[in-house]
């Protein structure tokens, strides 16, 4: 058999492996994204849609957010097939054939009509558009975030039922602690995929939307201490196997900049040091932001918007939230490593995820690549406009 090739640089050396080990069907590779807002305007453009009433400060009416789009970039159709707002996506995913698509899904499922009380900011759209997550084949949706229960408790168990009607598996959240921290886990031809789902009070999660034994809600991080660490670390030691992969996925930090706080970067290298967790997926800033490979394992510190419904919105332009990565890492089970990282650069433009252009995905390349080489990882522009990291 020939080595396959993919196993050079950062791969663990051929000997090392037990005898027989399947190296030509061993890779998995993954898809993540960061977060998926499809409600409010993206709602409203769908088959069907909730009553476009909402209480946030400035717009009460989900269309206002169509409408500005189609301002900036012209009209949309409607209503929308379920594949639209994937566009070039679907392709992608195609040619990629990731064994397992996760993304994080910041919408509520409901037709409840109560938001809750004071929150500025509302996701939701009809449970019958549920059907746009099949049509894109997602596996998985994390649902520790800031806007799982902005309908409500109601809203949130609305929402469980619907995913689970529809076969998409979830973590994160819950009817109770126990189902809100209980792992996911995907079986591949060769290995198991595990995903621990977390979210931190510093993406603006409440505190009060924390699950309970008596209440439903998020799986929600005390704090990144010692304690903390070994509770995740016991989480995962009774659970992990020999050729097992293990996610953690976790919401976290603002919106906006690239500064990646210290507390953060130590305890995702503490998650892999000594959790055994083989990659961080984080998430909960706008933008991409800088990438580490530690000890041959990835951590997205903030993997950026996938879809949303910015667009014709005027602020923190010099982000270009209208940008997005498709993330597919590669990763060797028998050790968790890092084989490749490839990022595919998209552009939200008429609630359509659009192939980035040569000029964005340049842009986007230059900034991923001067902010990840902070943490030794570099970023290049490949011919086909496909970004790769080296370490």
């Amino acid at each position: 058999m020939a080595t396959d090739q993919r196993f050079t640089g950062n791969a663990m050396n051929r000997d090392e492996t037990p005898p027989g080990f399947p190296w030509q069907e061993s890779p998995v590779r993954i898809f993540l994204s960061g977060d998926v807002m499809t409600g409010r305007g993206i709602d409203q453009v769908l088959p069907q849609h909730v009553d476009p009433e909402i209480y946030e400060s400035y717009v009460k009416d989900a269309r206002d957010y169509v409408r500005l789009a189609e301002k900036k970039n012209g009209r949309i159709p409607q209503p929308v097939s379920y594949a639209y707002i994937w566009g070039d996506a679907l392709e992608v995913w195609r040619k990629m054939a990731p064994d397992l698509k996760i993304m994080n899904l910041e919408t509520s499922i409901t037709n409840h009509p109560e938001p809750w009380p004071g929150k500025p900011v509302q996701y939701r759209m009809h449970p019958a558009n549920v059907a746009v997550f099949k049509t894109a084949g997602i596996d998985f949706c994390t649902l520790a975030n800031n806007h799982t229960l902005d309908w409500n408790r109601e809203g949130l168990l609305e929402t469980l039922q619907t995913l689970r009607k529809a076969g998409i598996n979830f973590a994160g959240a819950g009817e109770n602690a126990l189902e809100a921290r209980k792992p996911f886990i995907h079986k591949t031809r060769n290995s198991r995929i595990i995903i621990f789902a977390y979210g931190s009070e510093s993406s603006g999660i409440p505190g009060n939307w924390v699950a309970t034994t008596t209440n439903s809600g998020v799986n929600l991080l005390p704090d990144l201490g010692e304690e903390t660490l070994g509770m995740i670390k016991a989480q995962v030691k009774a659970i992990k196997k020999s050729g097992d992969v293990v996610v953690f996925s976790v919401h976290w930090d603002t919106n906006w900049g690239y500064e990646i706080p210290p507390n953060h970067r130590k305890f995702a290298r503490q998650l892999i040091d000594e959790a055994e967790v083989d990659l961080i997926h984080g998430h909960s800033s706008h933008h991409p932001r800088g990438i580490e490979v530690y000890k041959d394992k990835l951590i997205l510190y903030g993997a950026g918007d996938f879809i949303n419904d910015y667009e014709g919105i005027g602020s923190y332009e010099e982000f270009r939230g209208d940008l997005s990565l498709m993330y597919f890492p590669e990763i060797n089970p028998v050790t968790g490593k890092l084989i490749s990282l490839k990022m595919v650069p998209m552009q939200m433009r008429n609630f359509r995820l659009n192939r980035a252009s040569a000029a964005d995905a340049k842009w986007l390349s230059s900034v991923l690549d001067r902010e990840s080489e902070k943490f030794g990882t570099r970023v290049t522009l490949q011919e086909d406009h496909v970004l790769t990291a080296r370490w």
